[in-house]
């Protein structure tokens, strides 16, 4: 599987550490894969859901978050498609965005919507390239702020501490639901 990356995102480890004062809420974790990214929300005291269109992924989620001693619930689906059934305080993502095809990312913003409560966060590792031919598929800071800034304030931005072949290459981006 070369997205297991064996990990939780990089990025998401920092952000969680200098943010201990964050109030625990609901998080989902699209494209959750493996559930690294899960995982370390649930070790911060957030309760998870991860979701993704892979059937092991989600097995091999549940093993492992069992054995760590880790509470979370893991549900196979598409998020663009699947029917809601909850909202969310947060949604976390790790190069979910760069992964579906670019038709599709109207349908990702409404998604985002559908799953966050009003008011609620959206952080996102979003992976920058430029590359057409897919996944993943090219990412540029305009678009970003053209789809998000209609519906989400933007609290912070920054290039994260990243997996090596990734360094310098990944843009995390901190929003608030309008």
């Amino acid at each position: 599987m070369r997205w297991e990356k064996g990990e939780a995102s990089p990025g998401l480890v920092d952000f969680l550490a200098a943010h201990p004062e964050l109030p625990r809420g609901t998080v989902l974790v699209p494209g959750c894969g493996t559930g690294h990214d899960a995982r370390a929300w649930a070790r911060a005291g957030f309760t998870v859901t991860g979701m993704d269109l892979a059937a092991a992924a989600i097995r091999l989620s549940q093993e492992r978050t069992a054995e760590a001693g880790l509470k979370a619930d893991f549900r196979l689906g598409n998020f663009l498609e699947l029917e809601q059934f909850a909202r969310f305080d947060w949604i976390f993502e790790h190069t979910l965005f760069c992964a579906i095809q670019p038709a599709q990312r109207d349908d990702y913003v409404q998604a985002l919507l559908r799953w966050l409560k009003p008011g609620g966060q959206y952080l996102a590792v979003h992976y920058m390239i430029r590359d057409k031919d897919g996944p993943p598929f090219g990412c540029v800071q305009q678009e970003l702020m053209e789809r998000f800034t209609p519906h989400f304030d933007l609290k912070q931005g920054w290039v994260p501490r990243s997996y090596d072949n990734r360094t310098g290459l990944e843009l995390m981006l901190w929003w608030q639901r309008k």
